[in-house]
């Protein structure tokens, strides 16, 4: 008599789920996207579709970091996952900022190279197959680049007309790179994490831990690990869309002041990760010079923003500890122009910078 043996469905599901985990684990990842994602439920899909649009996506990570989320990002997290289980991977975490979401991705990122993508924002249709075929001719030689920059889109609610960032004055693209080979940054022209791919080991050997609760921490994001960066490569393309303009985003004007102590913390932490001058490659020097004198200026414009003496007290205190701390930087980003101008004195020196912001707001539309 001859015994016929069924299938034990819930065995067959748990096979399929091992197998996508093996297939997972053995595929090689060129890329992984972190998307820190806090009460995101409304842009999460349109983030998350635009990372998995390449012609190609076998060696794509999009790892999704659900922040402690209040709304249904967690449930589109684990819809994601399950949707594209050989790509997406949901992790859960309870509320740790911005900086905390990072952090995770870094630290469970598979892929050879690395990209933050907040969860508002997008990759371009047009671009990611061409970053993808760069990132795989560099993983699969034997020195590959620390960093790729991008151009990057400020994509301004109710704006028809769109700023793209580029840095063709700075870097020659499609030529690997060295710090000593860049041209001239503009007065406030710097390379925004928005405009950065890491090669991830680069950035876990740089030791950086963002600090958690805490806004604007993409300052240091795109600062603490270029002290490990060697080469680089400028791909002259709009990759990532920054989403700017919707109700309380952390960039708006009077956001910035409210939080004006943590970019007083985020200064202290770029501070602290700024060679002294001899000890990295001279361009390097310079380009961090020239990025710390900005978030110097950007929390001293919000502190005059303010119209609070206490807050120009604390102006004030800044710009001493950088002095404390190294004499050597502070004279260094003390002599930049933007940092002259922030710091004329009194009543009519406040009056240029109040309206000297505006002006730029209207001409740029950063906020």
């Amino acid at each position: 008599m001859t015994q016929t043996t069924t299938a034990n469905p819930t065995s067959t599901a748990a096979t399929n789920i091992a197998r996508n985990i093996a297939q997972n684990i053995a595929q090689p990842v060129t890329l992984t996207f972190i998307v820190p994602a806090y009460n995101m439920e409304e842009y999460l899909e349109r983030c998350v579709t635009s990372l998995l649009q390449a012609s190609d996506i076998r060696d794509i990570e999009v790892l999704i970091v659900d922040d402690g989320s209040h709304d249904a990002t967690s449930q589109l997290a684990d819809t994601y996952a399950a949707r594209w289980p050989r790509n997406v991977r949901a992790i859960h975490q309870p509320n740790k900022g911005h900086g905390g979401a990072v952090n995770t991705g870094i630290a469970n990122a598979r892929g050879t190279y690395v990209k933050v993508v907040d969860a508002d924002d997008w990759i371009d249709s047009q671009s990611i197959d061409r970053m993808m075929d760069t990132l795989r001719e560099q993983r699969a030689s034997n020195t590959p680049v620390d960093m790729v920059v991008t151009n990057y889109v400020y994509d301004k609610v109710g704006k028809r007309r769109l700023h793209t960032v580029n840095f063709r004055h700075a870097m020659r693209a499609g030529e690997v790179l060295t710090w000593d080979e860049l041209g001239h940054f503009g007065l406030a022209e710097y390379i925004l994490m928005h405009a950065l791919t890491f090669r991830t080991a680069v950035v876990r050997e740089s030791g950086m831990q963002l600090p958690e609760h805490t806004f604007y921490v993409d300052f240091i994001y795109a600062y603490q690990p270029f002290t490990k960066v060697r080469t680089m490569l400028y791909l002259d393309m709009p990759f990532y869309h920054y989403f700017i303009g919707r109700e309380g985003q952390s960039v708006q004007t009077d956001v910035m002041i409210r939080r004006v102590d943590q970019l007083l913390l985020v200064n202290q932490r770029m501070l602290e990760a700024t060679p002294e001058p001899g000890s990295v490659p001279d361009g390097l020097y310079r380009y961090m010079i020239h990025f710390l004198a900005i978030e110097s200026c950007v929390a001293s414009v919000f502190l005059i923003l303010s119209r609070d003496p206490e807050n120009y007290e604390k102006k004030r205190r800044m710009w001493a500890a950088i002095a404390e701390y190294s004499p050597a930087i502070y004279r260094d980003v003390r002599r930049k122009v933007m940092s002259r101008a922030i710091n004329l004195p009194g009543s009519g020196g406040r009056w240029v910078v109040r309206h000297g912001y505006l002006v730029a707001e209207r001409v740029v539309g950063f906020n």
